[in-house]
C-alpha cells in the first residue's frame, strides 16, 4: 500500500441542486458524496431556482445549505442578466466567487451582449478582488479575455475544453494578465467519439471535444497551464437524461481524485501536480485555508471498477461506469474529525461549515 495524503482537496465547481431542484439532488447526498471523493470543501454554483443573484438570497442559500452540508462548503453569487450589479456591494463579502455565463447554458442567467459582461465585470471588480468565474466558449471567451486585458478583473475560466482556448488563454497568461484555468475529468478522459457509446449521458456543457483537444488539455495540465481540476459535477436524474428533451450535466464528485490518481500512474502528472490541481491552487484562488486535522488519505495502488450502484450522489449514474480506475480514498478528516473512513460518511447533516472569506 501507497498513501497519498492531500491536505485539503477542494472541487471550486459544484452544483449541489436541491432547492426547486431537490429531485435531482439532495445537499445531504451531494456533500457525502463528495466526503467520499476526497473533498475537504466544495464551492457550489449559484444557478439553482431560486438562482443566487442577490445578497438576500446568498444568505438564505448559506443557511439552508449549512444546516444539511456534510463537507465543508462555499456558495457563489450569480450575475443576473437583469442586474446592474448593484447587488454586489452588499453580497460579495460573502460569496466565494462570482459565476457569469456567457454561453448556452441551463438556467436563466445568460449574459449574451458584451455590454452587460462589462457591466458585472467593473461592478464586482469595484467591491472585490474574490474571482469571477466565468463559462466562455470558443469566440465568447476570447471576447471575455478582451475584457479582462481592459479591465484588469481577476477571472477563472471554467471547464476550458478545446485547443484553440488552451491557446488563447496561454497567451494571456504570458502576458501577465490575472486570469486562472479550470479543466474537468469529463473533458480529459472523454472525447466526441464518446457520444454514440453513450448518447444522452455525454450531452455537457462545453460539449466532448476532439481527441486532439483531449491532447492539448493534458498538455496543459502538464506543463502548469491548467490550474485547477474542477468536476463541474451536474447531477440529473437518469430519467431526464433518458427523456426526449436530455438536460446538459454529468456526475463526478466521486469519480475526479481516482481519475487523476488513474493519470499519474499511467505518467500523465505528478503526485506534485495532482495536489496542486486538487488542493493548493484552489485554496490559492479563492483564499481558502484548511483548518488543522483536514486531509485526505488515498492508497494510490488501490483498483477497482466504477459501478453505478456503488456511488453514492443522486443519480446514481457515471459516464465512467465499468472503467477500471486507481486511488482509494481510505479516510478524510476535517477539524481532526473523521469525515468518511474509507467505507462509511460518518459526518453527518450540518457538520459542514461554511468557507469564510
Amino acid at each position: 500500500m501507497t498513501l497519498l495524503i492531500i491536505r485539503g482537496a477542494v472541487d471550486p465547481h459544484v452544483h449541489l441542486r436541491d432547492l426547486d431542484w431537490a429531485h435531482k439532488a439532495t445537499v445531504e447526498r451531494e456533500t457525502a458524496a463528495a466526503l467520499a471523493g476526497g473533498y475537504w470543501a466544495v464551492l457550489d454554483m449559484p444557478n439553482t431556482p431560486p438562482n443566487t443573484t442577490s445578497a438576500e438570497r446568498l444568505r438564505a442559500k448559506y443557511e439552508f445549505v449549512g444546516a444539511r452540508a456534510r463537507c465543508d462548503f462555499g456558495l457563489y453569487m450569480g450575475a443576473d442578466q437583469a442586474g446592474d450589479g448593484s447587488e454586489y456591494a452588499q453580497g460579495a463579502s460573502e460569496a466565494a466567487g462570482l459565476k457569469m455565463y456567457c454561453d448556452q447554458t441551463t438556467g436563466s442567467l445568460l449574459l449574451a451582449d458584451q455590454g452587460s459582461r462589462r457591466r458585472h465585470l467593473r461592478a464586482w471588480g469595484a467591491v472585490t478582488d474574490k474571482p469571477v468565474a466565468v463559462h466562455a466558449e470558443g469566440e465568447t471567451l476570447a471576447a471575455m479575455l478582451k475584457l479582462v486585458r481592459e479591465l484588469r478583473v481577476r477571472v477563472h475560466f471554467c471547464h476550458v475544453s478545446s485547443a484553440a482556448e488552451i491557446a488563447l488563454l496561454r497567451e494571456g497568461k504570458r502576458d501577465g494578465l490575472p486570469i486562472s484555468i479550470g479543466v474537468t475529468p469529463h473533458h480529459l478522459y472523454l472525447n466526441a467519439d464518446d457520444r454514440t457509446r453513450l448518447g444522452s449521458f455525454a450531452m455537457v456543457k462545453p460539449a466532448l471535444k476532439t481527441p486532439a483537444d483531449q491532447e492539448a488539455l493534458w498538455g496543459a495540465v502538464r506543463d502548469g497551464t491548467v490550474d485547477t481540476i474542477e468536476s463541474d459535477h451536474a447531477p440529473h436524474t437518469r430519467a431526464e437524461k433518458e427523456s426526449a428533451n436530455p438536460p446538459f450535466g454529468l456526475p463526478g464528485l466521486e469519480t475526479t481524485l481516482p481519475l487523476m490518481v488513474t493519470a499519474v500512474r499511467d505518467g500523465r502528472l505528478s503526485e506534485e501536480r495532482l495536489i496542486e490541481l486538487l488542493a493548493t491552487n484552489a485554496q490559492r484562488l479563492f483564499s481558502l485555508a484548511p483548518p488543522d486535522g483536514t486531509h485526505t488519505v488515498v492508497d494510490t495502488e488501490a483498483s477497482y471498477v466504477i459501478a453505478d450502484d456503488e456511488l453514492r450522489c443522486s443519480p446514481g449514474w457515471s459516464p465512467y461506469s465499468g472503467m477500471r480506475v486507481w486511488g482509494s480514498v481510505r479516510e478524510v478528516r476535517i477539524r481532526g474529525r473523521v469525515a468518511f473512513d474509507g467505507e462509511h460518511v460518518l459526518a453527518g447533516p450540518g457538520d459542514g461549515r461554511r468557507l469564510l472569506p
